[in-house]
């Protein structure tokens, strides 16, 4: 059976279990952000209840579901800063469904707005970042030289063509010696 018709049969049907999967991965992952987006919800609307609410919640869910991992106290609260930071499901259904939970923590932790967030998450789902690259990324100001850079010059309405654009690609991409 080493034909190449039989030959190209297999590399079709790999290339499709590898689709599948790859399509079965990211749909878990879109899932699984929906749900952590939904229970912030919910702590949202108790947090009156104070930080007990969270422990026990915690405590409750681990006990119902002890092979599960992923709902620790310190993650509920990444929950519901995650909820906070987001009020339309649908970004997070549409754009921050797209990286991977842990992703979207390094985000929350590093930047301070939601539009930076979401800059950073659809970058990332554009260039596949790793955590760490997305990190770095953030660390050395991608976004103030990609983005804010085109909000504080003036350079496209007072110099001609080829000098403006040049003055803004030297704006936008400072030496970074790391």
């Amino acid at each position: 059976m080493n034909t190449p018709e039989y030959l190209s049969i297999i590399e079709n049907i790999k290339s499709e279990i590898k689709a599948a999967q790859y399509r079965a991965t990211i749909h878990a992952n879109s899932d699984l952000l929906l749900l952590y987006y939904d229970i912030g919800t919910v702590i949202n609307e108790y947090k009156t209840w104070g930080n007990k609410f969270i422990e026990n919640l915690s405590y409750d869910i681990q006990v119902t579901f002890p092979e599960r991992k992923g709902y620790s106290v310190r993650n509920l609260k990444y929950m519901a800063k995650f909820a906070a930071r987001f009020a339309d499901r649908e970004i997070v259904q549409e754009v921050l469904a797209q990286i991977t939970w842990y992703h979207n923590i390094a985000l929350m932790d590093k930047v301070k707005t939601a539009e930076e967030h979401i800059w950073y998450a659809n970058a990332t789902a554009q260039n596949g970042w790793s955590r760490n690259v997305l990190v770095h990324q953030i660390e050395s100001g991608l976004y103030q030289r990609q983005v804010l850079v085109d909000k504080v010059t003036n350079f496209e309405r007072r110099l001609p063509s080829p000098q403006s654009e040049l003055a803004v690609q030297t704006m936008k991409d400072p030496y970074v010696f790391d």
